[in-house]
């Protein structure tokens, strides 16, 4: 009950979020803070395995399905200097540091805090950034990172908490070995996965069933890469590229279904987590029952885990151009983009479910896990909520929105003419001419409705027109079935069929 209650209270605060126009993910965890110290309320502790099987492996198989393959690819060593390398860096700096403002840590603790957050969890930034037009190759990075950033950190975890609790013995050489084999065999074990499910889903042909197996890939990617020792997280991640690359093969159905389920799991799990974050306060406390020392070295780890960001970011940007085959391949990356990037740093639930994680008998556990729930927080509140005046500040919005435009007018003007040429092919002398020139005309209001998008922005084209006209034309028809359901002249299994198609047309009205 009480998760029951939990989840409608974020689904409550998201909406409202979404009224006011907030980042709901700042929200949740302002109220979660808030909600914590209520008299009363449950004790809400993170089950680190359910976290990362129930929540993190559908919300980055969502994030890969709806990712572009083509663009990762293209700015594949970029986002490995991210996901790799800064998280790596990340462990170490933090580390470090953690160990020097708290001497009573011990150093391979300490390293346990750095693999902890590093890891930033862009859902909050992607949602600002899309909001505001950030450039599509920003976007890129932020995305990509946050797909491969989890598996990276959390092999590092294993490997520092490893040498922090004397489990095995620990070397470096052993640890590096450990992390290419997990990675390795993430990568293997997504990708057969992914082949196979593709596969028969191509045979099953019933979107239905097709969306149904489509459920289980990340819980299975996950849990089959833990069970081998590989990096689970990968494994889902490219399962969902290559399932998502591989969409359009799919059924129209089936694309249909999968993008609204998930979309709408996205939304519940997000909230979920966030609300979650927020609600670790009391018991944190509770836990680790910090003296003033204590409160200053964790801002000052907050302070390293944002400032080691923009240290790493800038050289690795601007460094590898001296390569002349890097710098003739990619754009010059400017420091307004490189700015936003480093800012855009908020840590989330996967560094609070990797210090849940930790064994009660590490030295150190609960003051690593009152540091990282510091981190945490304190990213997502400083960063998360001025990243969108960061943002508007320095003017960094896409601006190839032209271009992009004239790209899609011109490839939909090219798939008109060869819908409207296989038509010419098939038709045969016993269909109605009126059939045949009606397909023509939605074929040419199609093509055209692009270049008039491109030319006619600022007043209404005849394509918003039609889109217009026949949304009202749709909801009569709609309004007519309904009264007559309520009237006893049709039953809701006619209803529904009908409606049906009335939504099916109006949601292909919404995306021309």
């Amino acid at each position: 009950m009480d998760l029951l209650l939990l989840l409608a209270g974020s689904l409550a605060v998201t909406a409202v979020a979404r009224r006011i126009e907030w980042p709901a993910p700042l929200l949740l965890v302002a109220v979660g803070l808030a909600v914590s110290f209520i008299p009363g309320m449950p004790d809400f502790r993170l089950n680190p395995e359910l976290i990362l099987v129930l929540v993190l492996s559908p919300l980055l198989y969502s994030a890969a399905l709806e990712s572009s393959y083509l663009d990762i690819r293209a700015n594949l060593r970029p986002i490995g200097f991210l996901a790799i390398g800064l998280v790596l860096a990340t462990t170490a700096a933090v580390g470090l540091v953690a160990h020097w403002v708290v001497p009573d840590l011990p150093l391979a603790a300490a390293l346990v805090l750095g693999a902890v957050v590093a890891p930033p969890d862009a859902v909050a930034a992607v949602s600002i950034g899309r909001k505001l037009g950030l450039p599509r190759r920003s976007m890129t990075l932020l995305t990509g990172e946050s797909l491969g950033n989890d598996a990276t950190a959390l092999t590092a975890f294993k490997v520092a908490l490893a040498a922090a609790t004397g489990t095995a013995a620990f070397s470096w050489g052993q640890g590096v070995l450990t992390f290419l084999i997990a990675a390795v065999g993430g990568v293997a074990i997504g990708l057969v996965l992914g082949i196979v499910v593709h596969a028969i889903r191509l045979r099953l042909r019933d979107g239905v069933l097709e969306s149904a197996l489509g459920m289980l890939v990340p819980f299975g990617a996950y849990l089959a890469a833990e069970e081998v020792h590989a990096a689970g997280v990968l494994a889902v991640v490219v399962a969902g590229l290559y399932l998502g690359h591989n969409a359009p093969a799919a059924g129209y159905a089936t694309r249909l279904q999968e993008t609204a389920v998930w979309r709408s799991v996205d939304v519940l799990l997000e909230s979920l987590v966030f609300a979650l974050i927020g609600l670790q306060l009391r018991t944190v406390i509770a836990d680790a029952r910090p003296d003033w020392d204590l409160v200053l070295a964790s801002l000052v780890v907050l302070a390293a885990v944002i400032v080691v960001r923009f240290v790493w970011m800038f050289p690795a940007a601007w460094l590898p151009r001296l390569i002349p085959k890097v710098r003739a391949r990619e754009p010059k990356p400017g420091w307004r983009g490189l700015t936003v990037i480093s800012w855009a740093g908020m840590r989330g639930v996967v560094s609070l479910a990797a210090a849940a994680a930790i064994p009660l008998d590490m030295p150190g556990r609960d003051v690593v896990v009152l540091l990282t729930f510091v981190v945490t927080v304190g990213t997502l509140l400083i960063q998360g909520t001025t990243l969108p005046a960061l943002i508007r500040e320095l003017d960094f919005r896409a601006d190839d929105s032209t271009d992009r435009a004239l790209a899609e007018a011109q490839v939909q003007s090219a798939a008109a003419r060869a819908s409207i040429d296989r038509l010419d092919d098939v038709l045969d002398d016993g269909i109605p001419s009126q059939i045949a020139e009606r397909l023509r005309a939605i074929a040419e209001h199609r093509g055209n409705a692009a270049w008039e998008r491109l030319g006619r922005q600022e007043l209404e084209s005849p394509a918003s027109a039609f889109r217009r006209l026949r949304r009202e034309m749709l909801a009569a028809e709609r309004a007519v079935f309904i009264t007559a359901r309520d009237n006893g002249e049709i039953d809701d299994e006619i209803l529904r069929k009908v409606l049906r198609e009335l939504d099916l047309e109006e949601a292909a009205l919404a995306r021309e």
